[in-house]
């Protein structure tokens, strides 16, 4: 490492999903290993590192915002010297980002995360431009064991990288590859690490967690690799996000119910509540597995808390369709629910489909979900309370009156969490207390300690 390696600031900025938000983690202690120094405010680094979602069109919006927002900060505006794309977006349209953008210095694709400190030493070294390193999607050899977390007393791991699933409408398998898990010892030593640094929380993330292991031998492996992550001594829970109906049978049922170590908690992104539209996805359920899976998980496991996805304006979606979809979504129930509207992806099938829906009927149909949902989410949070339940304290609220928390009920990032007051003494941030809920609304719960 030379004299001058010491001095530069590195910035990253990540965006998009919590997978992503891992690859940044990994990028950053890659960059640490290296010498590097990461500071949070992007003025005082020489390089920043955005890495994008291009997953939708308002994520690409988001990431080409931020890169132009960013440029802005270039010598002599600013301090900035270069700035390196990594990522989804350059993924998918590496080229164009360097042509319409020539503030980009570098672009590196979803297998090259790991190459992060060669490509910034070589911009320094040769004051080379124009770096291009994009080619076949996926990987897992930037994933570490022991890599920076920039959450509080939760921690995401990740177990697979890629999809396997071919749905019509979705570009994940064109930016991520196909679906490959990462070894269970690999998996297992990383879990370790985070119980041994204190993580509360460990969140299982993949594209299809539910698919884990089934590259190994074409078998399921998720229970195996629950038993094994609880079986590490330590006081934590772990999470399972993005979920699919068809990967939840008996015995992940029954891990859930009876691990004291697993979160009653469930996200499983449905996508639609109408079988035409199921079936032109190519989805691998239909209405009925999807009645009959979350009957099962709540007959089994009646405190359980599932969040999932849905999409609306499909090609071809009709209002009896969309009807069908808020009739189901009204007997089904989620307790938490996120809707986006269609957005046509190149290279995927649903792109050149036939009857295509407007914008303002999209979003039309996106706004109907969610008054729909937010009545069914004001009625179940009435139905929690007086319940007691674990709470961990994230922050305190803006009006600094109340603590802000999660319980087993509320994932980071994406769920409401839970106001909290102190009956006692002041609370410590990412520390668990007992928590009575004592008021509710539609998205919103307020307890007091106990």
């Amino acid at each position: 490492m030379t004299k001058e390696q010491k001095k530069i600031n590195i910035s990253i900025i990540s965006l998009g999903c919590p997978k992503n938000l891992v690859d940044s983690e990994c990028m950053i202690s890659l960059l640490q290993g290296r010498g590097f120094s990461l500071v949070e405010d992007i003025k005082s680094a020489q390089v920043a590192v955005i890495n994008t979602c291009g997953f939708i069109e308002s994520a690409k919006k988001e990431a080409i915002d931020t890169i132009l927002s960013v440029a802005d900060l270039k010598k002599p505006n600013g301090n900035l010297e270069y700035i390196v794309v990594t990522g989804c977006l350059p993924q998918r349209y590496d080229k164009d980002i360097l042509e319409s953008m020539p503030e980009v210095d570098a672009v590196l694709g979803t297998s090259h995360y790991k190459d992060v400190a060669e490509v910034v030493l070589s911009l320094y070294e040769s004051d080379a431009e124009n770096i291009d390193l994009v080619d076949t999607a996926g990987g897992i050899d930037h994933l570490l064991e022991d890599r920076y977390v920039s959450t509080g007393s939760y921690a995401y791991l990740k177990i697979g990288e890629g999809c396997r699933n071919r749905c019509s409408f979705c570009a994940i398998p064109l930016i991520r590859g196909n679906y490959v898990s990462r070894p269970m010892d690999e998996v297992l030593k990383e879990a370790q690490n985070l119980v041994s640094r204190g993580f509360e929380e460990i969140i299982l993330a993949a594209q299809d967690t539910t698919n884990y292991g089934i590259d190994f031998d074409g078998k399921r492996h998720l229970v195996e690799l629950l038993k094994a992550i609880t079986a590490i001594d330590g006081d934590f829970v772990v999470r399972i996000m993005y979920g699919y109906m068809d990967g939840i049978d008996d015995d992940l049922i029954n891990e859930i119910k009876t691990n004291p170590k697993i979160a009653h908690y469930m996200d499983i992104p449905i996508q639609h509540g109408d079988d035409n539209i199921l079936k032109a996805m190519r989805r691998r359920d239909d209405v009925s597995k999807i009645t009959s899976v979350l009957s099962k998980l709540r007959n089994e496991i009646p405190d359980i808390i599932i969040r999932t996805t849905v999409l609306v304006g499909f090609p071809g979606e009709t209002e009896e369709m969309f009807n069908n979809l808020i009739s189901n979504l009204q007997k089904w129930r989620f307790d938490r629910l996120g809707c986006f509207a269609y957005s046509p992806e190149e290279g995927t099938d649903a792109y050149d489909m036939p009857d295509q829906i407007d914008q303002k009927t999209k979003e039309y149909r996106c706004s109907k979900v969610y008054e729909v949902q937010k009545t069914i989410s004001e009625e179940l949070n009435k139905g929690r309370l007086n319940s007691t339940v674990k709470v961990t304290i994230d922050c305190i609220s803006d009006d600094g009156i109340f603590y802000k928390g999660r319980s087993y009920g509320e994932a980071p990032e994406v769920d409401p969490e839970i106001f909290v007051a102190a009956t006692d003494d002041e609370l410590e941030i990412g520390k668990s207390y007992l928590v009575r809920i004592v008021d509710s609304s539609d998205y919103e719960l307020t307890g007091v300690t106990v």
